[in-house]
């Protein structure tokens, strides 16, 4: 996929959106100093382009019972290249991983899950995720606290 040619007003237009999602067409079209149609057909434009995947609320996971975040790296058993496939849909599937990468080095992947408490947790990695197909071994950090999140893409 080759990169998309992004003017200063489609920057404008997506920083706004990445800061203020629920914005309205004409409080964008202020931000950016265009005309509500013209603003609404960039608009267009972008998502059409796929530089935009969606809009979402990001919810207080700890307001609503969810008061763990960990950092779990999984390992592949060597030689159970078959079951890739079949791991990946299953982690599609769990609601409690909200990420999922497939990274270099020592470990295959790195999954983002939240849990009720460590208990949870615990039999989340027991009783789950060390049960799925070709997975040899798991290791997690706890976060202790969050220093910064941000779904925000630098447009640089």
């Amino acid at each position: 996929m080759h990169d998309i040619a992004l003017d200063r007003i489609d920057r404008k237009i997506l920083e706004h959106l990445q800061a203020h999602g629920r914005a309205t067409n004409l409080e964008l079209a202020e931000a950016a100093n265009l005309s509500p149609a013209q603003c609404l057909r960039r608009h267009r434009r972008l998502e059409e382009l796929g530089l935009i995947h969606g809009y979402a609320a990001r919810l207080n996971a700890r307001h609503i019972g969810l008061g763990v975040t960990a950092f779990i790296h999984v390992t592949m058993a060597r030689g159970h290249v078959d079951e890739l496939p079949k791991f990946q849909d299953l982690i599609a599937d769990m609601k409690q991983i909200l990420e999922c990468y497939s990274v270099t080095g020592d470990f295959d992947y790195v999954l983002k899950v939240v849990a009720h408490d460590l208990e949870s947790l615990s039999q989340f990695l027991m009783h789950t995720l060390m049960h799925m197909p070709g997975v040899s071994a798991v290791r997690s950090s706890v976060c202790l606290n969050e220093i910064k999140f941000t779904t925000a893409l630098p447009l640089e």
